[in-house]
């Protein structure tokens, strides 16, 4: 009998960049190397998703743990006052 297989949700952080050739470049910090792209925010968020399916699948097909990102974590951005010169 096949092992049972159980369907998990999983959220990563996403990092999208413009690309200089338009479209966007995708990078997930919680798995090292995986990155991708797409020509518009809609594929490039599509793209991101494929990515990281396959990612985690070769993971799994070696027998590898999957990163999770630690959940009492926060990604913000901050405003800093810098005194410039003239």
């Amino acid at each position: 009998m096949p092992a049972k297989k159980e369907k998990k949700v999983l959220r990563y952080t996403a990092i999208f960049e413009p690309a200089e050739e338009g479209g966007y470049v995708v990078t997930i910090p919680a798995l090292p190397g995986c990155v991708t792209e797409g020509a518009s925010f809609e594929e490039a968020v599509k793209m991101a998703k494929d990515a990281i399916k396959c990612y985690c699948a070769s993971l799994l097909k070696h027998g590898e743990p999957i990163p999770q990102e630690p959940e009492n974590e926060f990604i913000g951005t901050l405003e800093v006052p810098i005194l410039m010169p003239a």
